[in-house]
């Protein structure tokens, strides 16, 4: 009888060890938890930077200029040739313009102009 008082007094004293130990399943979700706010407040702060870049892009007066810049170069005669032997074999302007890297608005005006 008296190993059974023991084994009780045992088991009755592991169970109140196990109330004031540490889980460490706790710990794991605390860290989880730590990195997830890290990883939403580095995403944040990647947003904002790049909504910063975006309204720099687009406020920036020179960019604007070299792309206008851009189209008003001539363009090639062998660009021109290419466009005008698409235009003679039947493709349409959208499919010159994807063959010959040309805009739309170029193309017209090479077949305009040539006809």
């Amino acid at each position: 009888m008296t190993l059974e008082i023991m084994i009780m007094a045992i088991g009755v004293i592991l169970i109140v060890f196990s109330f004031f130990m540490k889980s460490p399943v706790k710990r794991l979700e605390k860290e989880i938890e730590d990195l997830s706010i890290d990883y939403y407040q580095d995403i944040n702060q990647l947003k904002r930077r790049l909504k910063v870049v975006e309204e720099e892009l687009m406020i920036d007066p020179k960019i604007s200029l070299k792309s206008s810049k851009a189209q008003k170069k001539p363009i090639h005669e062998i660009l021109v040739n290419q466009v005008l032997a698409l235009h003679q074999q039947g493709y349409n302007d959208e499919e010159i313009s994807k063959r010959s890297a040309l805009s739309i608005e170029q193309v017209h005006s090479v077949i305009g102009g040539k006809r």
